[in-house]
């Protein structure tokens, strides 16, 4: 249930940033998601932080520029520069095999062939369920590798998360908030460099950062820590194979973008992979 709901949740993240980048600038939008977010939990933690060694707090900062920081500004600005909705999705959307990658070649960790092979079925599902929704767009060609850029960070922050909760263990909440706290500050030197910090006064910007804060940040990267607690980092990022799909049909219900019978096949096909990793992870 708590993956499900990660998955509806992070996949509106990418839905998020499609409809803010029409009322401000993308990097605004973000800047002021984290100060919302960070605002509303700072009467709940600050008791907490005051007791935690700096070294720890640095530990999970440095997290927080890698997994919000650097995966937002990676698929958020890729998005702004023309880079399609669907095709952003699908590239930070390899971060199951990113993950995978990174715990070999990295931490030296050994995958099953199972779990190769449920994330090679549920890549292909992925493939299948953004055929159709899949374009170029008119984005400059360095702007299509800021979602796989993005992609790579979040996979590190996933590794380095996972490492921190056994030697460090930092609540959730003290967690979100010193990521969205470190994360705000590289946003506000970004999105002063292109213009202004102040919010825009329009329904559309207070939507969009609204939106953003409560479902994406609180929901999609709560949702993700709870789950990395609880199981593998590779069968974590595995659920989210199943956003692009998820992302599509956000997209149908918010800017009536069509659905074909394809992506129901290729959501099938991801949910195989999916749970041939999940069944692997448990052997």
């Amino acid at each position: 249930m708590l993956e499900a709901m990660m998955v509806i949740t992070w996949s509106s993240g990418f839905v998020g940033a499609r409809f803010s980048i029409d009322y401000a600038p993308a990097l605004l939008v973000v800047f002021w998601r984290c100060v919302v977010v960070t605002l509303f939990l700072l009467p709940f933690v600050i008791k907490t932080l005051r007791c935690v060694h700096p070294a720890v707090l640095l530990q999970h900062a440095g997290i927080g520029l890698l997994a919000m920081a650097g995966y937002l500004i990676g698929v958020v600005q890729g998005i702004a520069l023309g880079v399609p909705t669907g095709l952003a999705a699908l590239l930070a959307d390899l971060l199951p095999i990113g993950t995978a990658l990174l715990s070999v070649t990295v931490l030296g960790q050994r995958l099953s062939g199972k779990v190769w092979l449920g994330l090679a079925i549920g890549l292909g599902g992925v493939l299948l369920v953004t055929y159709d929704a899949l374009a170029w767009g008119d984005a400059p060609l360095w702007a299509y590798g800021l979602p796989i850029l993005g992609m790579l960070s979040l996979a590190v922050a996933t590794l380095w998360q996972k490492h921190c909760r056994l030697s460090h263990p930092l609540g959730l909440l003290p967690t979100m908030w010193l990521q969205c706290a470190v994360s705000a500050v590289v946003f506000a030197v970004l999105a002063d460099w292109q213009g202004s910090l102040w919010p825009i006064p329009t329904a559309g910007f207070a939507l969009s950062v609204f939106w953003t804060a409560a479902i994406s940040t609180l929901g999609g990267y709560g949702l993700y820590w709870v789950c990395l607690r609880r199981s593998s980092p590779t069968r974590v990022a595995s659920v989210l194979y199943l956003s692009p799909a998820v992302t599509l049909v956000w997209a149908w219900m918010m800017f009536g973008e069509p659905l074909s019978w394809l992506m129901l096949v290729g959501a099938a096909v991801s949910a195989g992979g999916i749970l041939l990793v999940v069944r692997a992870d448990k052997t």
